[in-house]
């Protein structure tokens, strides 16, 4: 064995064990969620579920689906509320450079950093004067305040990498500002779009803070309340929660795998200049 080939060896065993660990609890989710109740505390535990029960993935097709329905239409929302208004802010930053375009640009990064709580007690007082509290709308505006900063960075940075001739042409064709970005740019952006559309639902389906502060106890609470309602003060189920658990992570799993190519084009846009 030459020393690069154990060099590439080692490697290859640290990258595996990480990755291991990293997944460990992917791993003991699923674990979980197989568990009998009265196995729960077992010491030591049961690594593989021997004695294994269905029970908690029957809680969840029995009580998560309305859950899960909400919080699908919820991020279904904030994809579409956050693209539509992300996009055009993109564009005009990239190619119509409005005055005081900087600014906005370093006052999107600061709002990145501004704690969700905060922003939650903002919007309860507002929506307790509008009547959105525990409303689905109200929740799709308050999720896409999280994604419309990061959108607006990623679509500026895409869409500055777009040739200026193409933008000419289009204009020496007689194309409107609108126009041009309707059917020139937006179609060119679509990793972009692809992106921020991904990053905006998963922030939306993960989404706690907003959802207990300003959905809590209505009619319409998305997945991540649901899964908190078999947390009780004498009782957790914890084969229904991890059960719910993996049900919930499973669109997001797909969603990233499908669209994982696109992502990494988006997001390194704009990095390297040629």
């Amino acid at each position: 064995m030459t020393p690069r080939t154990g060099r590439s060896w080692w490697k290859t065993a640290v990258g595996v064990l990480l990755t291991a660990i990293m997944l460990f609890p992917v791993y003991w989710m699923l674990n979980v969620s197989f568990t009998r109740d009265q196995d729960m505390r077992k010491s030591p535990p049961d690594w593989f579920p021997v004695h294994g029960t269905l029970d908690g993935y029957r809680a969840v097709l029995d009580q998560q689906l309305p859950y899960l329905a909400t919080s699908l239409v919820i991020g279904l929302g904030t994809v579409v509320l956050t693209v539509a208004l992300a996009a055009p802010a993109g564009y005009a930053l990239a190619k119509l450079r409005p005055r005081g375009g900087g600014v906005l640009g370093f006052l999107l990064l600061v709002a990145q950093m501004i704690p969700g709580i905060i922003m939650a007690m903002g919007f309860y007082a507002i929506y307790l004067q509008l009547g959105l509290l525990q409303s689905v709308p109200g929740l799709i505006v308050a999720d896409s305040t999280l994604a419309v900063p990061f959108a607006v960075l990623i679509f500026t940075a895409f869409m500055s990498g777009i040739p200026g001739e193409l933008l000419q042409a289009a204009q020496m064709d007689g194309a409107r500002a609108l126009r041009t970005f309707w059917s020139v740019v937006l179609p060119m952006s679509r990793n972009a779009v692809v992106t921020v559309s991904l990053f905006a639902f998963l922030w939306s389906w993960s989404d706690f803070v907003f959802a207990s502060t300003l959905a809590g106890g209505g009619a319409h609470e998305p997945i991540t309340l649901g899964i908190y309602h078999y947390i009780g003060n004498n009782n957790q189920e914890w084969n229904a929660i991890m059960a719910t658990a993996v049900v919930a992570s499973l669109p997001a799993t797909v969603i990233l795998v499908l669209a994982q190519r696109y992502v990494a084009a988006g997001v390194t846009a704009g990095a390297v200049k040629d």
